[in-house]
């Protein structure tokens, strides 16, 4: 019986201009994770009012906070420094006394939303945000904060699912030609980032039913987190640090 020759092809045997396709696309990956890891921050991170992701801006964000609204969380939040205390203090004043419509006009509230917040809550802003030039889009941010809503959890479900399992998969077929890591590990590492991209994605759904699963976010975005480093730090070394592998010496280096 004649036995199957293993493959001669690894990382560390690329040329100079495959090693520097595969590094420019990690390299860009990287900088679009890290851009996303800070664009979490600010807007979720600053949800409890606090610098810094916790438990409890993952239940604020997606559960909501039942106590208040969304515009007095997001006054005490993310929003927080974008008007004066004092004004910022009126406005929450006006919508725990029930964000009345004459109230709003009357004491000056409509004022400082033109002064403070039309610049970027229009709709000829161009940002994702709602549009405060009508007081009928205030005052549903001035209900009782339930969190994300399901529409708002299923546009942002489809576009993650395909967008980060794109990103997984070219980061794990440049991995996949390690050639310095068990078969068992490389697997287990490659298909990590989709089982918990899955249970990241399903936690938005049970936090918005119950505000315990919050941890389940935390625990699926870091996994990935720890996975899309492993990846792109073995490739970085295989390509680049790693001293080229003889050719005596790369089959046995492949049947391990």
């Amino acid at each position: 019986m004649t036995m199957q020759q293993p493959h001669n092809i690894n990382l560390s045997s690329q040329g100079t201009a495959l090693k520097s396709l595969f590094t420019g696309y990690l390299i860009v990956v990287a900088v679009g994770y890290m851009m996303a890891l800070i664009q979490i921050q600010f807007t979720h991170g600053m949800a409890d009012g606090e610098l810094g992701l916790s438990v409890d801006d993952i239940v604020y964000s997606y559960y909501g906070k039942r106590s208040g609204s969304v515009l007095e969380a997001k006054l005490n939040g993310s929003m927080k420094l974008m008007a004066p205390e004092q004004d910022r203090l009126k406005i929450i004043n006006w919508v725990r006394k029930g964000a009345n419509e004459k109230a709003f006009h009357k004491d000056g509230i409509r004022q400082i939303v033109d002064n403070s917040c039309i610049a970027c809550h229009s709709a000829t802003s161009g940002l994702p945000v709602p549009d405060f030039t009508s007081f009928e889009n205030i005052a549903k941010k001035a209900e009782t904060d339930t969190g994300a809503s399901f529409s708002s959890l299923a546009r942002v479900s489809h576009i993650h699912l395909f967008g980060i399992a794109f990103i997984f998969m070219f980061v794990g077929l440049i991995f996949s030609l390690a050639s310095g890591i068990p078969k068992i590990l490389k697997s287990t590492v490659i298909v990590m980032p989709y089982i918990f991209l899955i249970i990241d994605i399903a936690s938005w759904w049970l936090t918005k039913l119950n505000p315990h699963f919050a941890w389940l976010v935390i625990i699926g975005g870091a996994t990935m987190a720890l996975s899309f480093a492993f990846m792109w730090i073995v490739s970085i070394y295989e390509m680049w640090i790693m001293p080229r592998i003889r050719e005596d010496d790369r089959d046995a280096l492949l049947d391990e």
